[in-house]
C-alpha cells in the first residue's frame, strides 16, 4: 500500500506556471510508473505525463514542451512542472503510482487557468 498526497494546485493566469507535487507515504523505488492524470469538467480522465522506473518519460501531445515530470526518490516525491498554462489545462490533477498490478491514486488537486 502507498498513500499519495498532491499539492501545488491553484488559480493562475494563462501563460503562468505551477508546480505540482505528489508525496508518497513510502519509498517508490518499486513503482513501475509514476504519473499525473487530469479530469476536466465534463470530460474523462486523461494521462498527462508518466515517468518510468528507468527515468524515461512520456507526455500527452497537448502538454509536450510545456510540462515536465520528474521524481526525487530520496524524498518519495514526484513533480509536475507546468509552464505556459492555458485555460484548457483547467482540471483536477491526480497522481498515480502503478506498482506491479496495483494502481494507487491521490485525492487530486485543482488547477484553474484563467484567460
Amino acid at each position: 500500500q502507498v498513500q499519495l498526497v498532491e499539492s501545488g494546485g491553484g488559480l493562475v493566469q494563462a501563460g503562468g506556471s505551477l508546480r505540482l507535487s505528489c508525496a508518497a507515504s513510502r519509498n517508490i523505488f518499486d513503482a513501475n510508473t509514476m504519473g499525473w492524470y487530469r479530469r476536466a469538467p465534463g470530460k474523462q480522465r486523461e494521462l498527462v505525463a508518466v515517468i518510468f522506473s528507468n527515468g524515461g518519460t512520456n507526455y500527452a501531445d497537448s502538454v509536450k514542451g510545456r510540462f515536465t515530470i520528474s521524481r526525487d526518490n530520496a524524498k518519495n516525491t514526484v513533480y509536475l512542472q507546468m509552464n505556459s498554462l492555458k485555460p484548457e489545462d483547467t482540471a483536477v490533477y491526480y497522481c498515480n503510482a502503478a506498482i506491479f498490478t496495483n494502481n494507487f491514486w491521490g485525492q487530486g488537486t485543482q488547477v484553474t487557468v484563467s484567460s
